[in-house]
């Protein structure tokens, strides 16, 4: 099929989800623009602040499109390429964007609490801790995965004959492969020198916006002109770190950042990266457009269930875990519900911020699906991502579709895009380690509220809770290879997702509202996620004797269902009126 048409098809069938189906949400839940939204009813020029909806859609996008929409399709290809994008096209639409839509919603009718609160408000005290403690294994496994696929993409070589370089060359520093003596490129290195340089040089940007109040324009020119220089550095000077140093380096640095104001490196940090993640989905979509006019066309196997199956296990469930992100994310609720609510202003707003963001993000994993399958050689993808010896490098496939796309279509030097690639991704997952593991620190302090009327002095202080997060992060990553983590990752966050949707259900069921819509994909992916623990646990990891993972995959299974058990009986008891009235009656309490 032709790419130019893959692309075609995704926004026409995106947009009329958008307009029919989003449009039948707003009704179920009567949005009503004269209602004053959290924004507004409770402004206090911290949390709670309004904002203009592309603004505010910017912040939800750029929070919930991590690594996950990159990772997770190019692992899943293996599949075939046609049922990794029925499935992004299907789960994006009927359970990925309902998720983000409704969570969104409804924490703006609860005043903007977060779905765990929600669960509170609805499930009682015994839904909310087993919530907040299936959140904490969630974000920790998270963190795990992404923390070994960063230390992998900043270790990464690649054949100077796949950039289309000339041994000799001296435009990247190379090193022989210590098994077959072929020279290969230190991509890897120029990422790392850059992300090195871009983080450095956070603070000064952030001093200069907050302090000295340069206007944004200037520092766009300060932030693009940091991202070319740390690249041309990078260039030159790229550095060269073993994966288990670059695990302890970025451990350290997060533990740091977590206690940080977020003004002196995160907010500054990805507002650089930000100009190289726009730049790399525009360059993406003019070699996709450029590409599908010169008729290039996907070459990966259309089915290839069986491979499929020997690499990765059964496509069901696998491959609805493996894609963990472009279709549905559970991440998403704590977002949708963390921040997004506290800042829209509009009732009619949360279509386009909810169901639109999520829209897009799985258009994302679409163009990461198109940009591998198109141009790079089966082979060489099975050799970089299911390796027989070495570490699983999915980003490295990624950027070097990224290069060959751009190379062939728009005749971009290879190299070129393929270091852009990696440094897109990096960006996206080191914005989610300092992220996961700020709301780690807070979890645990919520955590010891509950569980002590006086929680002692050491237990609620940063180090200690942002430390704990960033051991067991470390302790997983080390120990487990990412082809490993990254399964049980995408069960806890599918699963994350389904008990928001009950969650939602729940909710809207005590208000006397039409839930098939939410019931459906929550029950859908708590059956597909739970089949897939229990895949994981019989398949692999009891032959293992993999006691780590064991006990995190009973612990899930677990956990969810306790909350479903707790959701069930909420939903039948013939209680009335919920904890917490909804925005209709105001903010009179």
């Amino acid at each position: 099929m032709n790419i130019l048409l893959v692309l075609a098809v995704t926004i026409i069938v995106f947009q009329l989800a958008y307009k029919v189906y989003g449009g039948y949400i707003d009704k179920v839940f009567e949005k009503d623009d004269r209602k004053p939204t959290p924004a507004h009813a409770i402004s206090d020029a911290r949390d709670y602040v309004p904002g203009k909806w592309p603004v505010v859609f910017s912040h939800h996008f750029s929070s919930i499109a991590g690594g996950g929409p990159i990772v997770g399709p190019a692992i899943a290809i293996i599949y075939g390429f046609y049922p990794s994008w029925l499935w992004l096209l299907l789960g994006a639409i009927f359970i990925g964007a309902v998720h983000d839509f409704t969570t969104l919603f409804v924490s703006m009718r609860e005043k903007g609490r977060s779905i765990a609160e929600i669960a509170h408000n609805t499930l009682g005290k015994a839904g909310y801790v087993l919530f907040i403690v299936f959140i904490l294994f969630m974000v920790i496994v998270v963190t795990a995965a992404f923390l070994g696929l960063t230390s992998t993409a900043l270790t990464s070589l690649a054949p100077l004959k796949t950039l289309g370089l000339e041994e000799g060359s001296g435009i990247l520093k190379t090193v022989p492969d210590p098994k077959t003596g072929e020279l290969k490129a230190k991509i890897g290195g120029v990422a790392s020198t850059s992300v090195v340089i871009i983080t450095a040089f956070a603070p000064v940007l952030g001093y200069l916006l907050y302090k000295k109040r340069i206007r944004v324009s200037v520092a766009a020119v300060i932030a693009i002109t940091v991202a070319v220089l740390s690249i041309a550095i990078g260039l030159k000077y790229p550095i060269s770190i073993n994966p288990e140093t670059w695990m302890i380096i970025i451990s350290i640095y997060v533990l740091i950042a977590a206690g940080l104001p977020i003004w002196i490196i995160l907010q500054p940090r990805d507002f650089i990266n930000s100009f190289i993640l726009y730049g790399g989905i525009a360059a993406l979509t003019i070699g996709i457009f450029a590409g599908g006019i010169s008729g290039m066309s996907i070459s990966f196997p259309s089915f290839n269930v069986i491979q499929g199956s020997q690499k990765i296990g059964l496509i069901w469930p696998m491959l609805f875990i493996t894609v963990a992100c472009g279709a549905i994310s559970g991440f998403h609720s704590l977002v949708a519900s963390g921040t997004t609510s506290k800042q829209v202003s509009k009732e009619s707003h949360a279509r386009r911020i909810g169901f639109g963001a999520m829209l897009l993000e799985g258009l994302f994993a679409v163009v990461v699906l198109v940009t591998i399958g198109s141009v790079l050689n089966f082979s060489d993808y099975l050799n970089i991502v299911f390796p027989e010896a070495g570490r699983s490098n999915p980003i490295l496939a990624f950027s070097l579709g990224m290069g060959q796309i751009l190379h062939k279509a728009v005749t971009l030097p290879a190299y070129v895009g393929t270091i852009f690639g990696i440094l897109l991704v990096e960006g996206f997952l080191v914005t989610t380690l300092d992220t996961a593991v700020r709301l780690n620190r807070y979890l645990f302090e919520e955590l010891w509220r509950i569980l002590f009327k006086n929680p002692p002095q050491v237990i609620r202080s940063y180090i200690f809770n942002a430390g704990l997060s960033v051991v067991l992060m470390f302790l997983f990553a080390y120990k487990q290879a990412f082809l490993s983590i990254w399964p049980v990752f995408g069960s806890a966050n599918q699963l994350l997702a389904a008990l928001a949707l009950i969650t939602v259900s729940a909710w809207l069921l005590k208000r006397g509202k039409n839930a098939v819509f939410t019931l459906l994909p929550a029950t859908f992916m708590i059956v597909t996620t739970i089949a897939s623990l229990i895949y994981l646990l019989k398949t692999k990891y009891l032959p293992q004797g993999n006691i780590l993972l064991i006990c995190l995959a009973a612990a899930l299974i677990a956990l969810s269902a306790g909350i479903v058990i707790v959701a069930w009986k909420s939903t039948t008891e013939k209680t009335q009126a919920p904890a917490v009235e909804s925005l209709n009656k105001g903010y009179n309490d």
